[in-house]
């Protein structure tokens, strides 16, 4: 795995653990919200729950359109890599030149793959990640009545 690879891994693994916090302080903040109303629902708490809403299918079609570009893009990236891999002369010899020239085409596909799915997770993870943490940090000095 190449460093951008490493760093890009990192920041889904940290981007991920920022959500496992801030997505239950949310979602106990606005049920908080929600019960402490009852039945007559302010305006507030009417706005905050359209947001919730706006929100979750703003960031489902972000999150789906980034993901979508990116294996478009994977796909591509993966065909002329692997059409590069195949293109490597046979040697039914045996040659060591040429074995060695094929596995260093196929381990940059096997690459090419790997950097390819860590794009598609990112590209998904960053606009839910943005806006959980987004509304962690809004919500946590709004009280709850």
């Amino acid at each position: 795995m190449n460093r951008r690879s490493r760093k890009r891994a990192l920041r889904i693994g940290i981007q991920s653990a920022e959500l496992m916090l801030a997505v239950p302080q949310v979602v106990s903040h606005r049920l908080s919200r929600i019960r402490a109303a009852g039945p007559d629902i302010s305006v507030r708490d009417r706005r905050e729950l359209q947001l919730m809403s706006s929100e979750k299918l703003s960031a489902f079609g972000e999150s789906w359109n980034l993901m979508t570009l990116e294996v478009v893009k994977a796909q591509q990236q993966m065909a002329h890599a692997w059409m590069t891999a195949w293109r490597v002369p046979f040697d039914p010899s045996g040659a060591s030149a040429h074995r060695a020239s094929a596995h260093r085409s196929f381990a940059r596909a096997a690459t090419q793959m790997q950097t390819s799915i860590l794009r598609v997770m990112s590209g998904g993870l960053r606009p839910v990640h943005r806006r959980a943490t987004a509304n962690a940090r809004r919500l946590a000095g709004v009280k709850v009545r």
